[in-house]
């Protein structure tokens, strides 16, 4: 099964071995991750096809087929697909944890028409949707856009 994120356009397909997961993307031109970072797991990208450039901790860099890029748990990361053409990548992540289920949760309130383009929410309704998703999956993915100041200060409206 193929899910689509339109606000990050990208699409993923899993494959779980036991504590393994497994995703095939498909990014956009101009399709990204926002920085991010897993607390207890390790990514693992190769890019198959595109050019992609990524952010790990404080380093830049311009990856293309072939090239392999890792982001340790506990790092900053981020990507965009800065070519003219879809990007695919592999990815691994280890321990899977709830990664897959981040995602496609994520996925669907992107889908849902509640945030704009941008990813902006686009009532009180959404901001407290996006307020409880970001603290329950805090200890799997910890979101760094917004702020983490100004995520704190939505954190009430988790409990709307």
């Amino acid at each position: 099964m193929m899910v689509e994120d339109p606000i990050l356009r990208q699409r993923y397909r899993f494959q779980r071995d036991g504590d393994l997961l497994r995703v095939e993307v498909w990014a956009d031109p101009g399709g990204h991750v926002p920085d991010h970072l897993h607390p207890a797991l390790e990514e693992r990208w190769e890019v198959v096809d595109g050019d992609v450039t990524f952010r790990i901790g404080r380093e830049k860099r311009r990856a293309g087929p072939g090239d392999r890029l890792v982001a340790p748990a506990g790092v900053r990361h981020a990507f965009e697909n800065t070519g003219d053409r879809v990007a695919h990548l592999r990815v691994e992540v280890e321990p899977a944890l709830e990664l897959q289920q981040f995602l496609e949760d994520a996925a669907a309130m992107n889908r849902s028409g509640a945030f704009t383009r941008r990813g902006i929410p686009k009532s009180l309704g959404a901001a407290a949707q996006a307020a409880r998703f970001i603290a329950r999956y805090r200890s799997t993915t910890v979101l760094l856009s917004p702020p983490r100041m100004v995520q704190r200060l939505l954190a009430p409206l988790a409990r709307l």
